[in-house]
């Protein structure tokens, strides 16, 4: 997200500019689930190739490993994702309901905790009242306050059928990419292993480049930041699998 200039500021701070962005219904975003399933589809498959290397298997058996992988812990995710963000909202409804049965059975501490919830962020005297009376007014106001401000709960659901597919999609196409030197057997293992490493880097890389454009990061620390942790996790599956391949006397 590129920083707006001083007069753009400026510009969308005028009266009606305000009044027409906050009246614009925020929609949830999906990038944190685009970010999500691209790393660690990319962690997956390339530290099965890695792994596999590393323990002296042939190039067939880790594209096999690779694919069953891809679509088994991509699909795993994309459900983990949705119970995730359904049960999130379930927490909101029950959240909505007990407040709503407090505001029915219990009126007077309900304005209490508003009041007492104003308080701490510096209200007080008439001021404080006003804000009570205006808000124990309107009783969706009144429910949503007590969410946002008593339970810390986001006004923006999100998605969980959404979430889970940008979660499966990117899932996949990140976590096939490091698997596409293996279909070329005649490069021997070596260079496929090499070519495999430099598309797994470029990927991790690309997904932290675009967290700083979303983000507005410095760039080369961003792709810099998810290259090292990605590596990191090729590495230990190396390194696991060199290791256990003398272990177990592998040849």
């Amino acid at each position: 997200m590129k920083k707006p200039s001083l007069e753009t500021l400026y510009r969308e701070h005028q009266p009606e500019a305000i009044k027409k962005r906050l009246n614009h219904k925020n929609e949830p975003q999906t990038i944190s689930d685009a970010v999500l399933g691209g790393i660690d589809g990319c962690v997956t498959t390339f530290a099965i190739v890695a792994g596999a290397v590393g323990a002296g298997f042939s190039a067939s058996v880790a594209l096999i490993m690779g694919f069953a992988n891809l679509f088994a812990d991509g699909f795993s995710m994309a459900v983990s994702n949705y119970e995730a963000i359904k049960a999130q909202r379930e927490f909101r409804e029950q959240a909505r309901r007990m407040e709503e049965e407090h505001i029915d059975k219990v009126p007077a501490g309900e304005r209490e905790e508003i009041r007492q919830l104003f308080s701490r962020k510096g209200f007080s005297g008439s001021i404080l009242e006003a804000i009570v009376t205006t808000i124990s007014q309107d009783r969706q106001l009144w429910v949503e306050t007590m969410l946002i401000e008593e339970h810390g709960l986001q006004t923006v659901e999100l998605n969980p059928t959404r979430s889970a597919a940008v979660t499966f999609t990117t899932f996949l196409i990140a976590g096939a990419i490091p698997l596409l030197p293996l279909f070329f057997t005649s490069l021997g293992i070596q260079r496929q292993f090499f070519l495999s490493t430099a598309l797994a880097a470029a990927v991790f890389f690309s997904i932290g480049m675009l967290k700083s454009l979303v983000f507005a990061q410095p760039l080369l620390r961003a792709g810099l930041g998810t290259l090292l942790t990605g590596g990191a996790a090729a590495a230990l599956a190396y390194l696991t699998g060199y290791l256990l391949r003398y272990v177990f006397g592998i040849e």
